[in-house]
């Protein structure tokens, strides 16, 4: 045998070792994937293994694709996505459990032009879809006609489940969104942070900073026109602080979507372990960090549903 297939093989037994580790081996869980989960995930490892220190949690983001195929590879005990598991994941072996609440908002620069009179009128769906699927809105004239400058459509680079989340609350699919794409939700807020003409989307984490509960400093977010009358009403005003807007999630006053459940994802469902122990534990006693992190819980009977899945 030449040495060429032999050194192939070889690195394809180690691939197939990598992808085949067994659940949360050795008192140690991994977890890759949706950046929307992240900062939850991360609350939730420091919380859990301060009452439980043999065990080890290791949290990385990546995006909700990343989550996924880690997850079904098997190179990490659980994903996170933060969209709905499609059938061809499901049938791959995806097991997801919903885990907690949040949103996809809408962003801009807090030194944009035409700010006064977005936060007057806010955007409809219509408007929304002219810009980030048909690629017809060129300038901010369009909310405010003295304002001749070009609007600069920010989206995401990645497969994610905001740029999912976000197209199908429009009507479409992430490949459908038009504009710059860019890595993350860090990347996206920074990018619309820094440019006075642009416009995005960010998970409601990205968008208000967790400690003032204020939007990030830089950054406004545009309320949505649920009525289509161009003016933000009483009942459509809930953007002003964290807590207003995840009381208006919770409370279903803020659409779903954008906003949608958050989900740990399995290759089948986890064995028991440290993997399934540490699920049990953020649907019961992590559930008391969920508002402090700026999420929103789970109903009681959502909540009972999610555990009685649990093997």
């Amino acid at each position: 045998m030449s040495k060429l297939p032999c050194v192939a093989l070889a690195c394809a037994l180690l691939l197939a070792g990598a992808c085949k580790r067994s659940q949360g081996s050795g008192g140690k869980v991994t977890i890759s994937g949706a950046w929307a989960l992240y900062p939850m995930a991360v609350t939730w490892a420091e919380q859990y293994t301060k009452t439980h220190p043999t065990i080890t949690i290791d949290v990385s983001a990546g995006g909700a694709g990343k989550g996924m195929t880690d997850a079904l590879c098997g190179a990490v005990d659980l994903g996170m996505v933060s969209r709905e598991i499609n059938p061809a994941e499901a049938a791959k072996g995806a097991w997801s459990l919903a885990v907690v609440k949040d949103a996809v908002v809408l962003t801009v620069s807090a030194e944009n032009p035409a700010l006064p009179t977005l936060l007057r009128r806010g955007l409809t769906r219509a408007e929304l879809i002219r810009i980030w699927v048909d690629g017809a809105v060129k300038s901010w004239s369009f909310v405010q006609p003295d304002i001749d400058a070009p609007l600069h459509v920010y989206t995401r680079s990645d497969a994610c489940g905001a740029a999912e989340t976000w197209a199908k609350y429009l009507g479409r699919s992430q490949e459908d969104l038009v504009g710059t794409g860019v890595y993350g939700d860090p990347g996206v807020a920074e990018a619309v942070r820094s440019d006075r003409l642009g416009l995005g989307f960010n998970n409601v984490g990205y968008a208000y900073d967790g400690k003032t509960k204020q939007p990030v400093a830089g950054l406004r977010i545009v309320p949505l026109d649920l009525n289509d009358n161009h003016e933000v009403d009483a009942d459509e005003q809930f953007y002003l602080t964290l807590d207003m807007l995840t009381a208006a999630i919770a409370a279903g006053r803020y659409p779903s979507p954008p906003a949608r459940d958050l989900y740990f994802v399995s290759n089948g469902p986890p064995k028991a372990g440290p993997v399934r122990e540490f699920l049990r534990w953020a649907l019961t006693d992590g559930q008391a960090q969920v508002a402090t992190a700026g999420y929103v819980p789970l109903g009681p009977d959502k909540l009972a549903a999610e555990l009685s899945r649990l093997p």
